[in-house]
Order: C-alpha cells, then sequence, then structure tokens
C-alpha cells in the first residue's frame, strides 16, 4: 500500500504514482490511498488497516511530516509487525536527525521507483488470495534500512499518467514532468543537490500528455525546475499545447528569468488569455546575495523578459522572492520587491527561507546569525541583517499580499493602497495596521478583508469615499460576488410625491442620496 498526507492546495501523490506504476508484477496487489491535512491520525489508521496491507509506503514532506510521523507511531502501536517504508524530499537527509526514520523499517532517499519495488521483492514472497493487498512476508536480514534510490534511467520507468482518474481528470491539475534535475546550485533549493538535468523521452511524454487531452484532462502543471533550460525541447512542448488549443486548457511552468529566446517568445504569445502561467523565480535582485546563494542571473534580461510577458503576452506571469537570504536586509529586500513589481508580474509570491534538509544554505548559518525554527517548515526566524520582530513583520506582509494582491480578488482597489507612493511602504503600512485592529490577521475573511481595506483608504489614506466604493463595487462584480450593502457606491432613492410613475421616471422627481454607514474598524 502507498499513501501520503496532502496539504491543502498541494497534490502529494505524484510521486506515489510513479512507484506503484513501476511495482511490475506486485503492482495489481497494491492501492495508493490519499488522505488530507485536515483528517485525525487516528482515522487516517483505521483506514490504511482496513485495507489488512503487508507493507505500508508512505511519501513524506516538508507540510505532512509531522503528522505522518504520528500516523506511524500509531500504525506500529497496533500493528508492530506491518513493514513501513518511508520515502520522500523531507527523510530523503539528515535521516538520523529524524523521529519518523527511527520508527520506520527502511527508509528511501532520493528517487525511489526501483528501490521501493526492490524492497516490496524482498518481503513478498507471492499473493495471498484471502484479501485484497495481502501478501505472504518473507524476512530479508539483509536488507539495510537506509536505502539510497539512485537516479534510474528515465527510459526504463512506466510513466504514471494513465493512473489518473477521471475524477482526477475534472477536479485536479495534473502534475507532469518532461525532465528532472537542475543544472543551477541555488543553495536554499533540494534541486541544487542534483548532478545534471535529465529529460524523459519527448516522444513517450507527449503521447502520455496526447492521451490524457483525449479523456477530458484540462489543467496541466509542469513540475521541471528549469522549464525553459532547453529552448528546443520548450518549443516542442509548447507547440503541442497550441496545436491542442480548447476551452479551458490551462498550463503551467517554472522558468528561470533570464532565458527568453526569440522562438520561445513567439509562442508564448500565441497562448490566450487564460491558457498559460509561468512562475518565475527570481528570489532576490541583490546581485551580491545572488552570488552568495549560488544563483547568478542576468537582471538587464529578465527585465527585458518580463517586459516582453506584460506588453506582449497573455501569459498570467507569476514571480517569486524570497525573505531572509543571508545578508539580506528588510530594505534591500523592500527595493528588490519595489523593483520586481515596476516589472509588471501579476503576481509577486513572496515566500520565507527555510532550512530544507540537505541544502547548502545551512553553510551560511553562523556567518550571517541565520536561526531556524526547529519544527517543519523550518522557517527562518532571524539573520544577523533582519531580527525577529522585524522578520513578523515581513511574514505578515506576506500573507496579506497574497490575499489582498495575488488572489485578484481587489484589483482595483489594493493599488488605492500605493497610489502615487513606495508600494512596499505604502502596504507595509497597511499591515500593520491591519494587525493592530484585527486579532485574526492570517484568518480573515472576504467582507471582512473589504471592510478592512475601506477603512484604512477612508481614514488613513485619506482616499475619497466615493472612488473607495467605486473600486471596491467594480471587484466584487468582476468576482460575482455581492458587495456588502454598507460598502456600496451611494445608492438612489426616492421619496414619494404627487404624479404617477411615469412623470416621476421623466422628470426625477424626489431624488435624494442614500450613504451606507461607515463599517467600524476594531481599535
Amino acid at each position: 500500500m502507498l499513501a501520503t498526507i496532502n496539504a491543502k492546495y498541494i497534490h502529494a501523490s505524484f510521486g506515489l504514482r510513479y512507484l506503484r506504476e513501476n511495482l511490475e508484477e506486485l503492482r495489481d496487489s497494491s492501492v495508493l490511498c490519499e488522505f488530507t491535512d485536515k483528517q485525525s491520525t487516528r482515522d487516517i489508521a483505521e483506514q490504511i488497516l482496513a485495507k489488512q496491507p503487508t507493507i505500508v509506503g508512505l511519501g513524506v514532506y516538508i507540510w505532512n511530516v509531522t503528522q505522518t510521523t504520528s500516523l506511524v507511531r500509531v500504525l506500529k502501536k497496533i500493528r508492530p509487525e506491518l513493514v513501513v517504508v518511508v520515502g520522500g524530499p523531507e527523510v530523503s537527509h539528515e535521516p538520523a536527525e529524524q523521529a519518523i526514520c527511527a520508527l520506520a523499517d527502511h527508509v528511501v532517499a532520493g528517487e525511489g521507483e526501483l528501490a521501493f519495488r526492490d524492497v516490496c521483492r524482498r518481503y513478498v514472497r507471492a499473493p495471498v488470495p484471502s484479501g485484497p493487498g495481502q501478501a505472504a512476508l518473507a524476512a530479508p536480514k539483509t536488507l539495510e534500512k537506509f536505502i539510497h534510490g539512485g537516479q534510474p534511467d528515465l527510459a526504463t520507468l512506466t510513466l504514471p499518467y494513465e493512473a489518473y482518474s477521471d475524477e482526477d481528470l475534472a477536479h485536479r491539475v495534473l502534475y507532469v514532468e518532461a525532465s528532472r534535475g537542475c543544472p543551477f546550485r541555488c543553495e536554499f533549493c533540494l534541486s541544487s543537490l542534483d548532478q545534471r538535468v535529465r529529460p524523459f523521452p519527448i516522444d513517450t511524454f507527449l503521447a502520455a500528455l496526447e492521451r490524457l487531452l483525449d479523456r477530458g484532462a484540462r489543467q496541466f502543471k509542469f513540475v521541471d525546475r528549469t522549464f525553459n533550460l532547453k529552448a528546443a525541447t520548450s518549443a516542442t512542448i509548447l507547440r503541442f499545447f497550441l496545436e491542442r488549443m480548447r476551452p479551458e486548457l490551462f498550463v503551467h511552468f517554472e522558468m528561470i528569468p533570464d532565458r527568453l529566446p526569440a522562438e520561445l517568445r513567439t509562442l508564448i504569445a500565441q497562448f490566450p488569455a487564460g491558457s498559460l502561467q509561468l512562475e518565475i523565480g527570481v528570489q532576490s535582485l541583490d546581485p551580491d546575495v545572488g552570488a552568495r546563494i549560488s544563483r547568478r542571473q542576468h537582471q538587464e534580461r529578465m527585465r527585458d523578459n518580463f517586459a516582453f510577458l506584460a506588453e506582449h503576452s497573455h501569459a498570467h506571469v507569476h514571480a517569486d522572492l524570497i525573505i531572509g537570504l543571508p545578508g539580506e536586509d528588510a530594505a534591500g529586500f523592500a527595493s528588490g520587491f519595489n523593483r520586481l513589481h515596476a516589472m509588471g508580474p501579476d503576481e509577486i509570491q513572496v515566500g520565507v527561507l527555510k532550512r530544507l534538509r540537505g541544502t547548502p544554505i545551512v553553510r551560511h548559518t553562523e556567518a550571517f546569525g541565520l536561526r531556524f525554527d526547529p519544527e517543519p517548515p523550518y522557517e527562518v526566524l532571524q539573520t544577523d541583517a533582519i531580527p525577529f520582530a522585524e522578520m513578523q513583520r515581513l511574514k505578515r506582509f506576506a500573507h496579506l499580499w497574497d490575499v489582498v494582491v495575488n488572489r485578484g480578488n481587489f484589483m482595483v482597489t489594493a493599488p488605492l493602497i500605493w497610489r502615487g507612493s513606495d508600494v512596499f511602504s505604502a502596504f507595509a503600512a497597511f499591515t500593520e495596521h491591519v494587525f493592530a485592529t484585527h486579532d485574526r490577521v492570517h484568518r480573515i475573511a472576504l467582507d471582512r478583508t473589504a471592510e478592512l481595506l475601506y477603512g484604512y483608504l477612508v481614514d488613513v489614506v485619506g482616499a475619497a469615499v466615493d472612488d473607495v466604493r467605486a473600486a471596491l463595487a467594480s471587484d466584487y462584480e468582476r468576482t460575482g460576488r455581492k458587495l456588502p450593502r454598507r460598502l456600496r457606491p451611494v445608492e438612489t432613492t426616492h421619496r414619494r410625491s404627487s404624479g404617477n410613475r411615469r412623470q416621476q421616471r421623466h422628470a426625477g422627481l424626489g431624488a435624494v442620496a442614500s450613504e451606507a454607514p461607515l463599517p467600524q474598524t476594531k481599535r
């Protein structure tokens, strides 16, 4: 049995589908189960044990390691003989320091398709007909606990896409990959540990995508770290989708910012609105910081590429920045944020530096005072350039920017915050105002966010009431929601008067302005 606990919005079973499809003769004796982080550990254990598995393989990630550790404890308490195999990025490095690795029977590091199959073969002698998924166990005496999966020949792997169900196709963004690995050495990223980029055979890969399209798939997210690394392959994939363009088709690619040759530009420009999203990792615009973490990018070419995407394409551009990189202070981050904002991406995703296990970023820990939270997701708490209190303010900024700006609910209203001023400073002031007037800054409903925007823009910024009401009304109309009555633009009502309704309509008799009461901000 293969299982994983998905965090909200994350489809974590992609790697496990590879494992199951490559079990060969054991595949039909296996089952893949997905759970969510909203389910209790006991409920998950109950569902797993109800299938009477002999081997359980668990995918472990930074966002589910705590809950998965609890799950393994419960499974082992109830069924001590159950063979538990864990794998995934979180347990691929520093296994001796992790409780889940001590609890598990085997830990597979790295790519696990062949290694997991070997583990299962070593235990399983033959299927037992008495129950689904059951098998007789052998007791291998020479099978080590820690197993490195290596880098299998991608041409020999069975692709997992046939295993996507009709429900997956109808309701999920499907994860796909045309390659593995990354040639760059960004020290905060696990991909920096890969030695090279390995492509899947392009004809086999595209044939699999063709079958998914024929079955009704419309949403694809490429997990390749550098989709635009090899222009010829990128162009082939882009042409594949352009030639099969149909309603609701959506494709997401991760790209490096300074590599966009003419051929790719021409193809990107042909995608209709709503069909293409590009996630572009900028991370920092400070060249010294970039060099320090082994991330070098040509900034002039990057600015030119952003300008092209903004002016000549319909692509939705999602750009990433990271708070807390070694040597970058709050002022430097703010400067980079403003410069990136001026380049015109549709979203700026502000992330916080994390100490992913195995990444080289730890070499800067002492020199730059990096202090990481010991609990997942291991975010940096402070650096020698950004003290803890300032880091907390930046994290609140990141969260509220995502809620107010990135989600697209306030496209007209949000720019009123920084109109005529420095974008970062203006939004940071709004963030602190919200924090001071709202107890739960990380859980704010849409209508409450609208009220906070209204109160801040009118009472603090001094924006005209009519302008703010009109902006909010436009945003709500665009998203198909109903603006709370107290925030609506000035309405017109009519007093009773002599004369019939036709006369009133032509003469405009009795028209008066009726303004809803202002929302009260919490003090």
